[in-house]
């Protein structure tokens, strides 16, 4: 990328060819999407922003439930004690617990402002929960006595707090948003589709379908599976800055939580028995996914199934007469568009120029725009504009309402395809170790590198310490059937299995 700043000349946001960074800090400011808080890390989630992660959810939520879980609510509160209970999970998250250990403040006596009370000192600390697998897990132990508890399908929505270091706007906060499922099973096997079910017919689909983000579904290495797992499935998302984004995980947690609190049910053969659990999670970190995917240099480019507002109606007019005229008329057509389910705004304003309402309704991200003038009228046609592309086209007024209907699966699916050629694009096969460090040797991101691997945690360490490369996933499905065929590591040249993807992640 080129040192020098590049600015849009309408809207005065850093380009990301200049500064990916910035464009993006940029973006969701002057999107509305968020704005930073007075808590260092954390973050105020906008109303526009909040639309969009309320779309998110209700799709996901619904996913949920068509494959049998249902909602429920834990303490945000967790003992010290939970955590130490299961070893690899607590080291997994100590360096990033806020801890809670006083329930009172009191004047200060030496001078002004407030202290904790020594008096209100806890007897065991409190962790703000990082996740919740250990105060679920001693819940779930009151609750499962029998093979007729089983299987226990729960799903939490929630917010974490995670004491990062380094933040940025839906990416990575301190506190975010997002959903936990937690579930109970009499068997591995059980425990081991409940893991791939959530994969595939929730986070693949949600991603692929709504998001409109192609994503890789692959099983983490070692050294990266989520701490207290047997193992972890993941969907991985590729940026524009061809780095890669952690969009989902599901985790298979083996027999460890359960033997850490005492979770056992007497089975149908009278025999007493550890239950199998899985956990998985996406956040907040979505709307940063989608942001990095589709969007550019006028704003937000929102796939229209997620969109808040999927049509903006812009009527115009320079006295009461025409815009009584096109503002009648901008009604109608924004209630027929409410009949067919579509999420329709008329921007009534006065005082903004329709340029403004252009330029401020692309930042936004709203996938169509419909222009309605007194000369559009007049000839029986409006001006409608698609967001992603910017092609604009003139539509009789009596098909306006079909065409927008049209559009939003039109639009969503091009959405898709444009990232999905992005990504194939910048997906590439290296053989040798000096390629793989000329691939990583910039400060930006290479793409998807696929390349051998030894199968090894040292073998993996070594090659990150060098490079900055991490295995984002073992992919489940191949990029390229070539990919399955065993070779040699790129660093060791020992036997490999098959090929894993490597790239700088987020």
């Amino acid at each position: 990328m080129s040192n020098c700043l590049v600015v849009s000349s309408n809207l005065g946001i850093t380009s990301r060819e200049s500064n990916y960074s910035e464009w993006y800090n940029e973006l969701v400011l002057r999107a509305d999407l968020a704005d930073y808080s007075a808590v260092r890390g954390c973050m105020v989630i906008k109303p526009h922003g909040y639309a969009l992660w309320e779309l998110m959810q209700r799709a996901l939520d619904d996913m949920f439930k068509e494959t049998g879980h249902v909602n429920a609510y834990f303490p945000l509160l967790i003992p010290r004690s939970f955590l130490e209970k299961e070893a690899e999970h607590v080291d997994g998250f100590a360096k990033e617990c806020a801890v809670v250990t006083h329930h009172r403040l009191k004047a200060n006596p030496a001078g002004p402002g407030l202290i904790p009370d020594p008096e209100a000192k806890l007897e065991e600390e409190l962790i703000i929960r990082p996740t919740s697998e250990t105060v679920i897990w001693n819940t779930y132990t009151k609750w499962i006595q029998s093979y007729r508890d089983l299987p226990l399908l729960i799903n939490q929505w929630a917010n974490v707090v995670r004491w990062e270091m380094r933040t940025r706007l839906f990416l990575r906060t301190a506190e975010f948003l997002w959903q936990e499922g937690h579930t109970a099973h009499a068997t591995y096997e059980e425990a081991e589709a409940e893991a791939l079910t959530i994969l595939n017919e929730c986070y693949f689909k949600f991603a692929e379908e709504w998001m409109a983000v192609p994503v890789l579904k692959g099983i983490k290495s070692k050294n990266e599976t989520f701490p207290g797992a047997d193992h972890t499935y993941c969907i991985e998302a590729l940026t524009q800055d061809k780095r890669v984004i952690q969009a989902g995980t599901s985790h298979h947690l083996g027999q460890n939580f359960a033997k850490a609190f005492g979770t056992q049910f007497v089975d149908k053969d009278n025999t007493l028995k550890y239950v199998y659990a899985t956990s998985w999670g996406v956040s907040t970190r979505l709307i940063g996914t989608l942001i990095m995917a589709h969007s550019d240099d006028k704003g937000l480019v929102c796939p229209p199934k997620l969109a808040p507002i999927q049509v903006v109606i812009v009527p115009m007019g320079r006295d009461e007469e025409t815009r009584a005229r096109t503002f009648g008329a901008s009604d109608e057509i924004a209630a027929k568009l409410k009949a067919q389910g579509i999420r329709v705004k008329v921007d009534k304003r006065e005082k903004e120029s329709p340029g403004f309402k252009y330029n401020y309704w692309e930042l936004r991200g709203v996938p169509v725009r419909v222009e309605v003038g007194p000369r559009d009228l007049d000839s029986g046609a409006l001006p409608v504009s698609r967001r992603d592309s910017g092609e604009k086209v003139s539509v009789a007024v009596d098909d306006v309402v079909s065409t927008c209907v049209s559009l939003m699966s039109e639009i969503q699916q091009a959405i898709y395809d444009k990232a999905l050629a992005f990504r194939n694009a910048n997906t590439r096969r290296v053989d040798t170790w000096a390629e793989f460090e000329e691939a990583f040797s910039g400060e930006g991101g290479p793409g998807l590198i696929v390349a051998h691997w030894d199968g090894t945690a040292e073998t993996e360490q070594i090659i990150a310490d060098k490079t900055k490369a991490t295995i984002r996933c073992i992919p489940l499905v191949a990029l390229n059937p070539s990919d399955e065929e065993p070779g040699t590591c790129i660093l060791t040249g020992k036997p490999s299995a098959k090929r894993v993807v490597f790239a700088k992640a987020y």
